[in-house]
């Protein structure tokens, strides 16, 4: 197959990159069976499908591995993470699977509590097992009508003009009009498709994993305080069920493919603690760097990345899944949008444009964390000053809105601060906002009852609502739930529902 210039937006390409092994001339592309195709199933693929699907966007996500994750891996749900879930109807749902923590002590794990007042309804952590979010997120999206099919890699693929041919490894080629890579940090798609991942290779390496231990809890709870204020990443915290999280420095850095060995674990407790607390019986064990990398670009053409094959940093504040997420809920409404056929000329760009700042934000913060994590005197000094700052509500604040992403506001150009926030879920006459936001739709929040949403109805709902717990006369909210546009007047409406949903239906 011969590649083609592409004209998307203001991204077009010559010669894209996407190797087949037996190039076809056009007249021999399958036929266009889906409008998009997913690279992996992880919780950013299994949202993205999701988000997709609200808008009857044809779906096949394709999963590497032929069975989920059987290690029980648990992972945190910030508080930006949780509102979206609540967003589309899933929270119940997440909720019941998981255990709420307090949304504090977050940054470089300095043990401060949350500052009062956080403005979101769903102010906590909540600790979910991986396995379970995954698999709670795929079967959403295969309830809405995505496609998935296991134990299928992408091996190669082929844009132009009219949409991406996609070569899986044992040969069998599709087509869709879009391809989106969510497969993780070693990503195919990104590979394939050329785009630099420039940044840090891992400096240091830790060994995570939840194993039982043979020593009584008062043990266990007297080493720790003797190590709270060492230099070393460690803990060793109960989850239930003689259960314990262990956290310890690797001996250096390896291949992080290969998993650590219980002996591992049991050499670097000894080394760090002085004994080995008798770990047994592990039920999952990781190993992780400090690698940050940074894809280039989040488009080229018809394929996109998001997830870890976008971004990639240290686990510290707990940030990845959960930016991941994030990235699928900016990128689902707008991707539909533009297969729909009514998204404004430069929308789709607008992903890149949002969500490239606030994963290098990610990244920088992430980076900071690991030098307070240092055992250098100079970074040591930084993290006491830290500790003290951060008994001021606005460093706390500051810092607890940046890890749970409610502080995130897009430059949708010059307004009141709300603009381009995202509104928390305030109360309405039928009871909260965001149960009004289920279906993926835009909304025009109405104190005035005077506004409509006229040609746009068919993409925005309107809620007329002089009781609204809003401080402002109204509101236009994107399906992510960021503020559009604020004020009263019809006119000006209009222009903003045109620049975000589109031309108005005949």
């Amino acid at each position: 197959m011969h590649s083609q210039q592409i004209t998307a937006g203001h991204d077009s390409t010559a010669d894209v990159p996407g190797v087949l092994r037996s190039p076809a001339s056009a007249a021999d592309r399958p036929p266009l069976v889906f409008d998009v195709i997913i690279a992996g199933c992880g919780p950013t693929g299994a949202m993205l499908a999701a988000e997709l699907r609200l808008h009857d966007v044809r779906v096949l996500v394709l999963e590497k591995e032929t069975e989920p994750a059987s290690y029980v891996r648990i992972v945190g749900l910030h508080i930006r993470s949780l509102e979206l879930m609540a967003m589309r109807g899933l929270l119940d749902r997440v909720l019941r699977h998981g255990r709420r923590r307090p949304a504090g002590g977050f940054f470089a794990a300095i043990p401060k509590p949350a500052p009062q007042g956080l403005d979101s309804a769903y102010a906590y952590l909540l600790g979910i097992p991986q396995p379970v979010i995954e698999q709670l997120l795929e079967e959403h999206a295969i309830a809405l009508g995505a496609q998935v099919r296991r134990g299928r890699a992408v091996a190669g693929f082929e844009q132009d003009d009219d949409g991406v041919t996609v070569e899986l490894a044992d040969g069998e080629r599709l087509r869709s009009r879009y391809l989106i890579g969510c497969d993780g940090a070693r990503s195919t798609v990104r590979k394939l498709l050329g785009v630099g991942f420039p940044g840090e290779p891992a400096r240091t390496e830790t060994l995570m994993g939840e194993m039982e231990v043979g020593v009584p809890q008062e043990e266990i709870a007297a080493k720790a305080a003797e190590l709270r204020e060492s230099p070393h990443r460690f803990w060793l915290r109960p989850f239930g069920g003689g259960i314990y999280s262990v956290v310890v420095p690797a001996a250096g850095v390896t291949d992080r493919s290969r998993p650590p060995t219980l002996e591992d674990f049991k050499q670097q407790l000894r080394a760090i603690a002085g004994t080995d607390f008798g770990v047994h019986s592990p039920r999952w064990t990781s190993r992780f760097g400090d690698a940050t990398r940074l894809a280039e670009r989040y488009r080229v053409g018809r394929v996109l990345l998001a997830g870890d094959a976008a971004h990639i940093h240290p686990p510290i504040g707990g940030q990845g899944l959960n930016l991941g997420v994030q990235d699928a809920f900016n990128l689902g409404w707008k991707l539909a949008a533009q297969i729909r056929g009514w998204a404004p000329e430069t929308l789709l760009d607008t992903y890149q444009a949002e969500r490239h700042p606030v994963a290098e934000d990610v990244l920088d913060n992430t980076r900071a964390q690991t030098e307070l994590l240092s055992t250098e005197p100079g970074p040591r000094a930084v993290r006491r000053l830290l500790t003290e700052l951060m008994d001021f509500d606005e460093v706390n604040r500051h810092l607890i809105e940046k890890i749970t992403a409610i502080g995130i506001r897009y430059d949708f150009g010059e307004g009141p601060d709300l603009l381009g926030r995202r509104l928390p879920d305030v109360g309405v006459r039928q009871g909260h906002l965001y149960g009004l936001l289920h279906r993926g739709r835009g909304l025009l929040l109405d104190r005035t009852e005077r506004l409509t949403a006229g040609g746009w109805s068919d993409r925005v709902d309107h809620l007329a609502d002089p009781t609204a717990d809003l401080d402002a006369p109204c509101v236009l909210l994107r399906p992510d739930g960021h503020v559009a546009w604020i004020g009263d007047d019809q006119q000006d409406l209009d222009d903003h529902l045109s620049r975000w949903f589109g031309k108005p239906a005949d």
